[in-house]
C-alpha cells in the first residue's frame, strides 16, 4: 500500500504510476462532489477531469495544513462553481419577487433528513443546484456565493429561497402520491 505522503512526493517528481493512483484512489469521491453540481454524469465527468488538471498543476501549493483530500475537494468545489459561473444558470431576481418567494410555503423540507433533500436536489435546474450546495452543503454564506459566482447577494439568496420553493412541491407532489398509493 502506497502511503499519502509517498503518493504525493511521486506526482510531484512527475511519476505516472503515482498520478494514477492517486486519481484511482480519489476520483469517486471527487465525482460524488461534481455529481451534485453537475445535472448529468457527462456534466459530472468534465468536472472531474477539469479538476484533476487543476490538483495535478497546483500540487505544489498544498502545504499539509489540513487533509489533502479537503485540499482536493475544495479544488473540485471551485472547477464545479467555475463550470457554471462561464455558463450563467443565474438569474437576477428582483427584491420583490424574493420576498414573494420567501413567505409563499411554510418549510415542508424542515421535517426531511438531509439525504432525501440530497436526492431531490439533482432534479433542481442548475443555477438553484449549485446555490443550494455551496449555501447548504458546502456551508459558503451568501456574500460568499455571490463573490464567488459573480452576482448579487440577493439573487443568491433568491435562488437558494426558489430552489427550497421547488423542492418543497416536489416533496408535496411525492407525499401526495404516497398517501394515494397507500388508501388504495
Amino acid at each position: 500500500m502506497i502511503t499519502e505522503s509517498d503518493l504525493l512526493q511521486g506526482c510531484l517528481s512527475g511519476n505516472r504510476r503515482m498520478q494514477e493512483e492517486l486519481y484511482r484512489r480519489f476520483s469517486p469521491r471527487m465525482y460524488a462532489v461534481c455529481l451534485r453540481y453537475a445535472g448529468k454524469a457527462e456534466e459530472a465527468e468534465d468536472i472531474l477531469q477539469e479538476g484533476f488538471i487543476k490538483v495535478f498543476r497546483k500540487m505544489d501549493s498544498y502545504r499539509g495544513d489540513g487533509s489533502f483530500e479537503g485540499w482536493m475537494r475544495r479544488i473540485f468545489v471551485n472547477t464545479a462553481i467555475e463550470h457554471f459561473r462561464r455558463k450563467r444558470y443565474l438569474m437576477p431576481v428582483t427584491e420583490r419577487e424574493e420576498n414573494t418567494i420567501e413567505g409563499k410555503y411554510t418549510s415542508v423540507l424542515d421535517d426531511l433528513g438531509a439525504k432525501d433533500i440530497l436526492a431531490l436536489v439533482q432534479e433542481l435546474s442548475p443555477g438553484y443546484r449549485t446555490v443550494f450546495n455551496m449555501y447548504v452543503v458546502e456551508g459558503y454564506t451568501h456574500r460568499e456565493i455571490a463573490d464567488m459566482l459573480g452576482i448579487s447577494e440577493g439573487t443568491s439568496k433568491s435562488q437558494l429561497s426558489r430552489a427550497k420553493v421547488i423542492l418543497q412541491d416536489m416533496v408535496r407532489t411525492f407525499i401526495d402520491k404516497q398517501r394515494g398509493v397507500n388508501s388504495k
